[in-house]
């Protein structure tokens, strides 16, 4: 990217080819405008090149834009319009991070398989927190890949030879019906409970390089009650729906961790399950961990959801519906 000489209120900036700017912009023209309402400014982009006019502090946010973009896809980004939209909102929210610095931690990939990569900045603020503490809890509303992204980084350790055995584990906590009354034997029993599990490691994982995990115990998903009594070590463990465990089941899985291991905690305070009178685990381990230096606490919100945009208006609708009835 070059700056093209242009009077004090415009912006000239000049790209190798027209190929390589429209892919800067998604390819499509129209995100444009999301970019100019955001910023400040008009834009005119023809054969490799774009012109800004407007206030000065645009065209200052309108360059770091388009550099964060540039930077991003030079070092293998494919840039969707969701990852546009997300560049301008850091710009003009003024957020002190780029596009560049999420796409930066690139965990995993294969050749049917993109890089999981963090999508908001909290999604980065937890990556970098699983590479400082040895305990992470993500705190947060569904679909803002508290559970995809923890899975994503332990497999990147397993690989790497950091761990030896990944374990994903969550409370099978009864809804409805009693476990004893479902059909089958227990595995058959308790598989509903996990197969979220299972479904974030066929897309993360190839076909059968999951099932070789799998059969030869190099990941395990399990029922939390299996954890009681082992000493989990050389492991990453991922307790997923915390907030529907007991307080001695949450006590119980952070004292199983063994040498070299390492624990992800993830779960929504707002969605408990458990019976009436029967305390939250994950709600004592906020306030008792909460000054823990090995203990790190990243908190989402519904602007980190990262499912169907539908999924965070749904979120939203539904806090400003409960604040009425309280």
């Amino acid at each position: 990217m070059t700056e093209s000489p242009a009077p004090d209120d415009q912006l000239k900036l000049e790209f190798e080819t027209p190929q390589f700017l429209h892919s800067l912009f998604a390819n499509d023209p129209r995100e444009m405008k999301y970019a100019e309402e955001r910023l400040g400014v008009r834009a005119v982009t023809r054969n490799g090149w774009i012109l800004f006019s407007g206030p000065r502090e645009g065209l200052k946010m309108a360059k770091r834009l388009f550099s964060d973009l540039e930077e991003a896809r030079r070092t293998g980004a494919c840039i969707d319009l969701s990852d546009f939209r997300r560049a301008v909102d850091l710009v003009a929210g003024d957020e002190g991070r780029s596009l560049a610095e999420l796409h930066a931690f690139r965990l995993l990939g294969s050749r049917s398989r993109k890089a999981v990569t963090p999508r908001t900045l909290h999604q980065l603020e937890y990556v970098e927190a699983m590479t400082r503490y040895p305990v992470v809890f993500g705190l947060g509303p569904a679909g803002t890949g508290k559970t995809y992204l923890a899975m994503a980084m332990a497999l990147s350790r397993l690989k790497k030879g950091e761990i030896a055995r990944v374990i994903l584990t969550r409370p099978a906590v009864e809804a409805g019906e009693a476990l004893g009354f479902l059909p089958g034997d227990l595995q058959e029993k308790v598989a509903p409970y996990l197969r979220p599990l299972y479904d974030a490691l066929d897309d993360i994982l190839e076909p059968e390089e999951g099932h070789r995990y799998l059969e030869d115990g190099t990941i395990e998903i399990a029922p939390l009650a299996y954890m009681r009594g082992r000493t989990l070590a050389h492991s990453c463990v991922i307790l997923d729906e915390a907030q529907n465990t007991t307080r001695e089941q949450m006590f119980m899985l952070l004292t199983r961790l063994g040498e070299g291991s390492c624990c992800v905690v993830t779960g929504d305070g707002t969605q408990v399950d458990l019976g009436e009178g029967t305390p939250s685990g994950l709600r004592e381990a906020e306030q008792a961990l909460a000054e823990v230096s090995g203990v790190g606490f990243v908190h989402f919100s519904q602007a980190d959801v990262v499912r169907h945009p539908v999924v965070g208006e749904i979120i939203d609708a539904y806090e400003k519906h409960r604040i009425c009835d309280e």
